[in-house]
């Protein structure tokens, strides 16, 4: 494997996804930007490759099998192996998401990308992060997701779409299985929470800028080989789960 270290961020043509990218290629790393949407996919890597970032496109549906494994194929070839992969991808899904009144069907859906788009991705990107020397797995997930915070009555989560905020607890429960059966293996697993971001999931209400929102994710990825694994982390610390 080349020296340069290798990332593929799903979700990266826009937001907090492109951020990531963007600020893993100003360490000098090579960064495959994968998106479902061809157009946005090549404008995001053109972006990219005019700021000096060392970018290539990855055609990924998170929730196609057949994409996963071709995205996998294609990260091999191009890049000759793996390091980091940070699962960015997500939705909100439609609303109202009150439990009493959310459609099953968008539960399903926010599930698909937000937890089954992760499992599926990471198993077919395993195979590449095995064979490197630093590998690391980064979940984007959400402080909404933390059971803690969540039954906790001095904190106040606001109105969160009941389909999201499960999900997300859902990916956290996820990150602590990946970290224990790869426990032995030197992947590192880690979700990280990019606090109340300005992106078009929550029409550009939040109070962060998308570069803020990256930090974590990158911070998480380059984590030394003593670094956490089976954490949940924002800017300020660790996260309770």
């Amino acid at each position: 494997m080349s020296e340069q270290r290798i990332a593929l961020v799903t979700g990266a043509n826009k937001g907090i996804g492109y951020e990531i990218a963007a600020g893993l290629g100003a360490l000098g790393w090579r960064v495959g930007v994968g998106a479902r949407d061809r157009r946005r996919r090549e404008l995001a890597v053109e972006r990219l490759r005019t700021a000096g970032v060392d970018a290539f496109g990855v055609p990924l549906d998170v929730a196609d099998d057949a994409s996963a494994a071709a995205a996998a194929e294609l990260v091999a070839e191009r890049a000759g192996g793996l390091d980091v992969l940070v699962n960015n991808a997500a939705i909100t899904g439609r609303t109202p998401q009150t439990p009493s009144t959310v459609d099953p069907a968008t539960v399903r859906a926010v599930v698909e990308t937000n937890v089954i788009g992760v499992i599926r991705v990471t198993n077919a990107m395993l195979p590449l992060l095995r064979r490197s020397a630093a590998p690391r797995i980064v979940n984007m997930s959400s402080s909404v997701g933390s059971l803690t915070l969540q039954t906790t009555p001095s904190v106040d989560m606001g109105p969160v779409p009941a389909a999201y905020l499960a999900s997300k607890t859902f990916l956290n429960a996820v990150t602590v299985q990946y970290a224990k059966e790869l426990g032995d293996t030197g992947i590192l697993v880690n979700s990280g929470c990019p606090g109340f971001t300005a992106t078009d999931l929550n029409g550009f209400q939040g109070v962060r800028t998308a570069r803020q929102g990256a930090a974590i994710a990158i911070r998480l990825a380059t984590l030394p080989a003593d670094g956490p694994t089976g954490r949940f982390f924002d800017d300020g610390g660790t996260v309770p789960w």
